[in-house]
């Protein structure tokens, strides 16, 4: 397997990930309502495509992360809206309507604050445990891991585990359970960052890099 991540690696080492291009208008509706319809001026307009886009990367996350106060409940929630908007994309129709299905949780602010801790104390088995709101699976609540993970290096961040990771995994003969040594998806959740980690460093590149890349081909590794 290490191997064949190499290959990949050197295949794909002068690609990076792009900025992803979403439409305001079909989300303000379900944000209105939750005083949540200003998180979508992040990013920067998009010269291409219908009117009104834009494109939200990483680093607006992370600028946005880093303006999230302890004791605001909304700073998080509007982290947590941006977060969606960008797995979302425009490619994700479902995506609005998940959103909204969260913010009218009333578990959201307790799931938030508490994960968001969770994952700053580095117990990420924990913060899947606790992760429980409408209409977000585990291939957005790891988003969320990832987007408010701040801790330095070289701690095992928080990765992002959606499905088109995880089929990269499977085809590269990686399986969670065997690795965790558990059915237990938390502790796979866990097993899976370490080991990314760890292949990361061996192959001298940065795990959230070799995690996009996974994403990227969406389980054709075998591609020439």
């Amino acid at each position: 397997m290490m191997e064949q991540l190499r290959k990949l690696v050197v295949r794909y080492g002068d690609c990076e990930q792009k900025p992803v291009r979403f439409r305001p208008e079909t989300w303000r509706s379900r944000l209105e309502s939750h005083g949540a319809a200003h998180v979508l001026d992040i990013g920067v307009g998009c010269g291409s495509g219908s009117d009104g886009d834009r494109l939200i990367g990483r680093g607006d996350l992370a600028h946005l992360r880093d303006r999230v106060a302890d004791d605001d409940p909304d700073s998080l929630r509007d982290l947590f809206v941006a977060v969606m908007i960008w797995g979302s994309g425009t490619t994700n129709g479902r995506g609005p309507r998940y959103t909204e299905a969260a913010l009218s949780d009333a578990r959201m602010p307790t799931v938030l604050r508490s994960t968001r801790e969770a994952v700053r104390d580095g117990d990420l088995i924990e913060a899947y445990r606790q992760f429980a709101l409408k209409g977000v699976g585990r291939s957005f609540f790891t988003k969320w891991f990832a987007a408010v993970d701040d801790r330095d290096a070289p701690c095992d961040r928080a990765l992002i585990l959606d499905d088109r990771v995880f089929s990269s995994l499977n085809a590269l003969g990686w399986i969670s359970w065997k690795a965790a040594g558990t059915r237990h998806w938390p502790t796979r959740y866990a097993a899976y960052v370490s080991s990314m980690h760890g292949w990361a460093s061996s192959l001298g590149v940065t795990a959230d890099w070799l995690e996009w890349l996974l994403f990227h081909l969406n389980g054709r590794v075998d591609e020439p």
